[in-house]
């Protein structure tokens, strides 16, 4: 079991920036992976960014390339979204999520055993 504890969520304006931040704990791996989703009112869950434990690996969305960046910190077991530039439309709730396998695709959400709580994140314009 991996347990996820996501902060760092809030109210800003169009422009702005935001930090989350993911703490995991329990049975970590070599093979874990941490990844961001983000799940909007009636729409569906998304795939923000992703990196690997070793750091070999990192995916964006289309959507926040450039503006978005996902980071871990080892020795905190811990896993970052600093979130620039950031539009109305980023609103959502942020979910951490982790896999302790190896998959190829960790753009999947459904390949992720274990998710965080969310923290809401609101834009305004």
């Amino acid at each position: 079991q991996v347990q996820l504890v996501e902060s760092g969520g809030g109210l800003v304006q169009a422009g702005g920036s935001l930090r989350l931040s993911c703490a995991a704990s329990g049975r970590t791996s070599s093979n874990l992976a941490l990844g961001w989703f983000r799940q909007a009112p009636g729409k569906e869950r998304e795939f923000v960014a992703a990196v690997t434990w070793s750091g070999t690996r990192t995916n964006y969305a289309g959507s926040v390339k450039g503006r978005f960046t996902i980071s871990r910190d080892s020795a905190k077991y811990s896993v970052y979204l600093q979130m620039n530039s950031l539009k109305p439309e980023d609103s959502a709730v942020y979910y951490c999520a982790a896999v302790t396998q190896y998959h190829p695709d960790l753009t999947d959400g459904r390949y992720y055993p274990y998710w965080g709580q969310g923290t809401q994140v609101t834009v305004s314009s």
